[in-house]
């Protein structure tokens, strides 16, 4: 299947301006005024519901092992989970797992 440059700009396009329109429609529209406590209630599950749909293809098949699952990169999630629940501090859990994807990528396993 082949796509036009044409029409694989007018995609682009229509996607920025939904991303914007959808962020327009909290910064611009609601501005300074104060948002009821169940929409910020709400509004804080947002990561927690977002990342482990970007993280987990990542995890479990990573496109450096053209899909398959990979030891290293699994035992840096986990270890980066562990760390940052453990101790509460996002900065090590992040060099937690760096360090863990480098020396299992580096050393072996």
């Amino acid at each position: 299947m082949s796509i036009s440059t044409a029409t694989l700009w007018l995609a682009i396009a229509g996607l920025a301006f939904g991303s914007w329109l959808l962020r327009f429609s909290f910064l611009g529209i609601i501005g300074n005024r104060e948002l009821p406590e169940w929409i910020k209630r709400h509004l804080r599950y947002t990561l927690v519901a977002v990342m482990p749909g970007i993280i987990a293809p990542l995890v479990f098949m990573p496109r450096a092992t053209d899909g398959a699952f990979d030891l290293p990169r699994f035992s840096a999630a986990l270890v980066t989970l562990l760390v940052g629940v453990w101790k509460g501090n996002l900065l090590l859990a992040i060099a937690a797992g760096g360090v863990t994807l480098y020396s299992m990528l580096n050393f072996g396993f």
